[in-house]
């Protein structure tokens, strides 16, 4: 539920930080003092959409915040942590919006920015204002089949969604299909294509180090005769038949080794010149048996070249690196798989079309019959409830009509029917309702749907308008009644309504320095004596009146007056 509503610099509001409660709230006031600003607030604090217009005169930007419960739901703990939401176990839900005069938008949950559309999504979950809108929602028979199907229990949901999970995959197919039937030459072309170039890299074999060891090799196969030379002249310098830096080194040593035991550095330099020896023996060894092995093979050299050469193709062709060309060829690969099928193809893909069509019609059907149920259902509820709003003569009921083709609510197309006269037939609603009757009936949908869609908090912005005596207080009745499902916030009008709340604000427009300013008061029980005898009596208030106020509070269970 709401805790607290913060306001700056909106509309006529300079600055306003109300506190809600449980239960059902009034907001009363004078015509125009701004009860539809607060409204207007709580929309877009859950993601209607706004405009500079709001923003007071003089200020650049204006701020809503909005302090909730958190709503003890699964979906909306799922949605949290989808956009990434930080919350703790028994914390507060923050709602934040800034709009300014340069028309940015900046939303925040719980100090998460987020743009406007999953504000919304969140605000779903929060806020159901129902006022002139949902009147025009009624209105809009295309609504109707949402609201029958939202009384459907948890069975019937999930039934709904495996069958739009299924039509999902159906109109991917169908895309896939049509997609084949517009331009199947050069859908053909393609796979051609994808499969030469497959074949193509696939018979190169390729190894992604290959190439820089190939390069090597080759690099050492084109300069045979550089090395042949550099191996043997240096052999023939090592191990000449005149004197060579082996027999040179070895002299040294005798001459050094006579005298080593004389000093330690002489012994240091003797040690240094053997070491010197022995590595050159070695090195002569080494190069007298690459000398032995080397051999010019100039049909390993053409191979490699012609290797290499066939990679600079493929990387020409398919990326610029052994290891990129082996990519491609996955990706080639897995579009070829997902239409490797269709060399059946077209003919296949068209039957396995028909066949999900014909199991997508058939749970239709089934939708159908069980949508005939709930609306059975629904219409003794509605009837019920519109019963207690003294339109007892009503007859309400649900038309169905078969529509040729499937949608993702299956075939169905439903209209809400309605006769407020016995032995008049029943006519569209959105021909014979009046506003007060809409009133009724949008409440009376309420007030069933109010139990199952955990709402936390629900505004009724003057929907009791039209309506006077007896069934002001039944709407009273009506909505006081939801109250004790969700918390309700109601603009009204009407004394019966606001006397019915558990809670009163009276809402006022006066003149502070010059400019208009909206302020807001939560009445004490005597003060809500005063506003609800104004309700009354209009401008003048008398003993009678206020006698007739208590009334009402009393009436209603508040037994302190």
């Amino acid at each position: 539920m709401l805790l607290e509503l913060a306001i700056e610099n909106f509309a006529i509001i300079s600055k306003l930080r109300l506190t809600f409660h449980q239960g059902m709230t009034a907001l009363t006031g004078e015509t125009g003092a701004g009860k539809s600003i607060i409204i207007d607030a709580m929309g877009l604090l859950a993601g209607s959409r706004g405009s500079t217009d709001y923003i007071r005169q003089g200020a650049d930007k204006c701020r809503l915040e909005g302090v909730f419960e958190m709503p003890d739901q699964p979906a909306f703990v799922t949605l949290l942590a989808e956009l990434g939401v930080e919350t703790e176990a028994g914390d507060p839900l923050i709602l934040q919006r800034d709009m300014t005069l340069s028309g940015k938008n900046v939303c925040r949950v719980n100090g998460r920015t987020m743009n406007l559309a999953n504000l919304r999504r969140v605000g779903n979950f929060l806020v159901d204002i129902q006022g002139q809108n949902e009147h025009q929602e009624l209105l809009q028979e295309d609504r109707h089949l949402h609201l029958v199907d939202e009384y459907g229990a948890a069975s019937f949901q999930k039934q709904l969604q495996d069958y739009r999970e299924a039509y999902q995959e159906f109109r991917q197919l169908e895309k896939r299909v049509q997609k084949i039937q517009a331009n199947e030459q050069s859908f053909v072309q393609r796979l051609d294509m994808l499969r030469f170039q497959q074949e193509e890299i696939s018979q190169a074999q390729l190894q992604p180090e290959e190439e820089s060891q190939l390069a090597e090799e080759r690099e050492k196969l084109a300069n045979y005769q550089k090395i042949v030379d550099a191996l043997g002249q240096s052999y023939q310098i090592l191990t000449g038949a005149e004197l060579n830096p082996v027999d040179g080194v070895g002299a040294v040593l005798a001459e050094i080794q006579e005298v080593s035991h004389l000093d330690e550095e002489y012994n240091a330099i003797a040690e240094n010149l053997q070491s010197a020896y022995y590595l050159l023996q070695d090195a002569a060894g080494d190069i007298s048996r690459q000398l032995d092995f080397l051999e010019l093979d100039e049909e390993r050299l053409e191979a490699v070249t012609q290797r290499l050469e066939l990679i600079r193709q493929l990387k020409r062709k398919y990326g610029d690196s052994i290891p990129a060309i082996l990519r491609y060829y996955e990706e080639i690969a897995k579009e070829l798989a997902a239409y490797d099928d269709s060399d059946t193809k077209l003919e296949e893909l068209e039957a396995k079309l028909r066949q999900q069509e014909e199991a997508l019609w058939f749970q239709a059907e089934k939708i159908h019959q069980e949508r005939k149920a709930i609306s059975h259902s629904l219409e003794k509820a509605v009837m019920h409830e519109l019963k207690e709003l003294y339109m007892e003569n009503t007859q309400f009921a649900v038309d169905f009509r078969k529509s040729r083709q499937l949608t993702e609510n299956g075939f169905d197309e439903a209209a809400f029917y309605l006769t407020t006269n016995p032995g008049e037939p029943l006519k569209p609603l959105v021909k014979v309702a009046s506003g007060g009757e809409l009133s009724r009936i949008l409440l009376a949908l309420k007030t069933i749907f109010s139990q199952s869609q955990g709402i936390t908090s629900i505004i009724f912005d003057e929907v009791d308008t039209g309506v006077s005596g007896r069934v002001a207080q039944a709407i009273a009745e009506k909505i006081a009644k939801i109250g004790q499902q969700s918390q309700v916030l109601c603009i009204t009008h009407l004394p019966q309504v606001a006397a019915v709340a558990d809670y009163q604000y009276a809402i006022t427009k006066g003149v502070t320095k010059g400019r208009t300013q909206t302020s807001v008061t939560q009445l004490s029980d005597a003060e809500r004596v005063q506003e609800i005898a104004r309700m009354l009596s209009g401008a003048e208030v008398t003993p009678l009146t206020l006698e007739h106020a208590r009334e009402l509070l009393t009436m209603a269970g508040h037994s302190s007056l």
